[in-house]
C-alpha cells in the first residue's frame, strides 16, 4: 500500500510541475522556492505544539489548492505560484514520509504510525 501511495504522490508532483509550467515563470523559480515552506518549522523554536500547528498549516494541501484557485480567479500568478510551491513541497514531503506533525514530537507524524 505504501508504494501505491508514493506513486500517487509522485503523480501529484508531476501535476504541480505541469501547473507551474503554465504560469510563465522561469524554471529556476521552482527549485529555488521548493524548500521555502519548511520555514514553517520555525514555530518549533517556541514550542512543539506551536511548531506542529504552523508546520501543518503550511503543509496542508487544501490551503495550497485554495491559494491556487484564488490566484486563478483574480488573475494573480504570484498567488498561484505560492499555491503550487506549497502543493509540490507537501507532495515531496509525503513521498519521503514527512506528514502532518503531532505536537508531542517533530518526528511523530501521521505517516510514521
Amino acid at each position: 500500500m505504501k508504494v501505491l501511495l508514493k506513486i500517487e504522490e509522485l503523480f501529484l508532483l508531476i501535476l504541480s510541475i505541469y501547473l507551474f509550467s503554465q504560469l510563465g515563470f522561469s524554471w529556476w523559480w521552482f527549485p529555488a522556492l521548493i524548500l521555502i515552506p519548511d520555514v514553517g518549522m520555525i514555530g518549533y523554536l517556541i514550542s512543539p505544539r506551536l511548531g506542529a500547528i504552523v508546520y501543518n498549516v503550511v503543509h496542508h494541501r487544501a490551503i495550497s489548492i485554495l491559494l491556487y484557485i484564488i490566484g486563478s480567479m483574480i488573475s494573480f500568478p504570484v498567488i498561484q505560484l505560492i499555491g503550487i510551491i506549497l502543493f509540490a513541497h507537501s507532495t515531496i514531503d509525503r513521498v519521503f514520509n514527512y506528514g502532518f506533525k503531532y505536537s508531542e514530537d517533530f518526528k511523530h507524524t501521521h505517516l510514521s504510525e
